[in-house]
């Protein structure tokens, strides 16, 4: 069954945001194709922005890139693309508004500082506080706040939430994050900061994305309630990791999306547990006549990650 909006509900907005740091791969294919289709199946919107927060990891041309590989593969967006790279104002605004209801404060740990601290159950180092009790400082406006990473005070209480696929999650965010960084020592903003403030600006209803973001949701939903923003439905999708067991990203040289578009994009659907079209489509445009038509997040794989097939990564 096709995904549906609640009565009442806003109409679907869904978005697809890679990362500039190399051309798109069978992973990022994965992701772009579930949420496609989650959006197009009930008449959604579906928006493109390219987070380039973290300037220093984009590569010259590569957001191009990926518009050409997005278009060559039958993708079709609404509005301008939204680069994230542009918008260091409005995370600004969201941190002087978290700073003012006293949720924010300067952290100076170092890496090394830090590297001692525990590994919690989701792989990520637990932050230990040295820093929450320390003299308040505002975000940029006193001396040394340029050295300083801002971090989230985060509750003792767990922060609950359903995903469409994997049903309830709850996470204790002391427990296993502790206070997270909004703001880096160098100035730039952080994913968790970014993503929330953008997708309540596009006025996002429905995130479809890997199941290794489901770890960040958390995170991004304390961040919404905190400044008041609605919260999306949430989907997390199966990953796809290589014969080494490695997600397939950039950073593993997963290789790039090339040649002819119709079998990866078939390879993505059957990697995505999705029935298969009686006969093979004979164009870009007919497998998306039949994904749309046939789209059923129902029939997604229970486990967070899944082996590449053969040719893609794996």
């Amino acid at each position: 069954m096709a995904a549906t909006t609640a009565a009442g509900a806003s109409p679907y907005r869904g978005r697809f945001a890679p990362s500039p740091t190399g051309p798109l791969h069978f992973g990022s294919l994965i992701a772009a194709v579930a949420s496609y289709a989650d959006a197009r199946a009930v008449q959604g919107e579906w928006l493109l922005r390219i987070e380039d927060v973290d300037v220093a990891r984009a590569r010259a041309g590569a957001a191009d890139a990926i518009l050409a590989t997005l278009e060559r593969f039958g993708f079709a967006w609404e509005g301008p693309v939204w680069r994230q790279s542009l918008r260091g104002d409005a995370y600004a605004e969201a941190l002087d508004r978290l700073d003012a209801l006293g949720l924010v404060y300067a952290c100076r740990c170092s890496r090394r500082d830090l590297a001692g601290a525990r590994l919690s159950a989701i792989g990520e180092r637990v932050y230990p506080g040295s820093c929450r009790d320390r003299a308040p400082s505002r975000p940029g406006k006193r001396a040394g706040a340029s050295r300083s990473a801002w971090r989230m005070r985060v509750p003792s209480t767990p922060v609950d939430f359903s995903d469409r696929h994997h049903g309830r999650q709850s996470q204790d965010l002391a427990a296993e994050v502790g206070d997270f960084v909004l703001r880096r020592s160098d100035g730039l903003y952080a994913y968790q900061l970014a993503v929330v403030v953008d997708d309540a600006a596009q006025g996002i209803t429905d995130v479809v994305r890997g199941a290794d973001l489901l770890a960040s949701t958390a995170r991004q939903i304390f961040l919404q309630r905190a400044l008041g923003y609605p919260m999306p439905r949430y989907l997390h999708v199966p990953i796809a990791v290589d014969v080494r067991g490695d997600k397939l990203s950039k950073q593993t040289r997963a290789p790039a999306l090339s040649g002819e578009p119709l079998p990866a994009l078939l390879a993505a659907w059957h990697f995505l547990g999705q029935r298969a079209p009686a006969d093979d489509p004979a164009s870009v445009a007919e497998f998306w006549t039949f994904a749309v038509s046939n789209w059923e997040p129902g029939r997604l794989a229970p486990a967070h990650e899944l082996p590449a097939p053969p040719g893609f990564g794996g």
